[in-house]
């Protein structure tokens, strides 16, 4: 078919040089739309190296200052923290997810001591302390929902008096936001945010992430009952609307890049803070491949996340947010 307009209509010419490419960009990616995942271990001097997340490390709290300085240089507005919990401190009911002396509370309370302005997104779910591995509490091989929703009530509480900022409810059991925001409110946490884990869907994207939090050999069976099928779009909308009824203030989509349709629909239909997870999955294949010298790395790092922009995210939990800091540090 011809084409009336040209060569009048050229697009190649907003293309010719830099500075017209900036001029006329239609999304940008910011410092301030990255939040950095980081893994807490127990010790001292203790800095693991994650075989299947080249480049991510497990620190012990005496190290955690340090290794989150260069974050808070850069400007990233807030990190999430994931701790590793020792096999002997697990049991089947996840007991120890509200001693209020654990890990995730002590390495909060060490963040908030050294830097008060940096946001700390608190991990709300039994996986980190079950010896099953699974987000709740099971009875006859079934992980019960009602039963589990109430210690991820004291659980949220525990991280909230602690010094967590954004409680993010990852289990994906039905009702969790609203008993989370009761109990926070009752409690004088009103100001205590919830970033839901609405969209999470059962990925074998997560591999990685399990061997960092030591919990990819203690699961039996899969998380199929309680995380979405990845065939559904239109579940993930009703999801979304629930969430949001309950008293979620921000929304999550996790994986991320296989599910930016998921993202852009949440999006336009909610016009609601949306966040989605650059996973380990996500990560370790992109690093694999930039190892191997068959993709380039600053510029992979970058598309990828510009993607998350283009499909209408407001932030991303990425691995990569040191590197990308950096990179959007140096172009400017």
């Amino acid at each position: 078919m011809t084409n009336s307009a040209f060569p009048l209509s050229r697009p190649r010419r907003n293309r010719h040089d830099d500075f017209t490419r900036r001029m006329v960009t239609e999304h940008r990616l910011h410092v301030d739309d990255l939040i950095w995942p980081i893994f807490v271990c127990e010790g001292e001097k203790q800095c693991q190296k994650v075989t299947s997340m080249p480049g991510v490390e497990r620190v012990s709290l005496d190290m955690l200052v340090e290794h989150v300085r260069p974050a808070v240089e850069l400007g990233i507005p807030a990190v999430a923290i994931f701790p590793i919990t020792p096999v002997e401190l697990r049991d089947a009911e996840g007991n120890e997810a509200v001693n209020p002396d654990n890990l995730m509370c002590r390495a909060a309370r060490v963040l908030k001591a050294a830097f008060p302005k940096l946001g700390l997104i608190g991990d709300v779910a039994l996986d980190p302390y079950t010896d099953h591995g699974h987000d709740g509490l099971i009875q006859d091989g079934y992980v019960m929902n009602d039963e589990s929703v109430e210690l991820l009530r004291l659980l949220a509480l525990n991280q909230a008096n602690a010094g967590i900022d954004i409680i993010a409810p990852s289990d994906m059991m039905d009702g969790r936001v609203k008993a989370i925001r009761e109990t926070l409110d009752a409690n004088g946490k009103v100001t205590t945010r919830i970033m839901a884990y609405t969209a999470k869907y059962a990925s074998a994207f997560y591999g990685p992430f399990r061997d960092a939090l030591g919990s990819g050999g203690l699961l039996t069976g899969d998380k199929k009952t309680y995380q979405m099928d990845p065939a559904n779009t239109d579940e993930a909308m009703r999801e979304v609307e629930q969430d949001l009824r309950e008293g979620a203030d921000m929304i999550m989509v996790k994986p991320g890049m296989p599910y930016l349709d998921i993202i852009r629909r949440v999006r336009e239909r909610f016009e609601v803070p949306t966040f989605a997870y650059q996973v380990s999955g996500e990560y370790a294949m992109m690093m694999a491949a930039i190892q191997n010298g068959w993709l380039e790395r600053d510029r992979t790092i970058m598309e990828s996340l510009i993607a998350f922009k283009r499909a209408g995210c407001n932030g991303i939990l990425t691995y990569f947010a040191l590197d990308a800091a950096r990179l959007i540090r140096g172009s400017n």
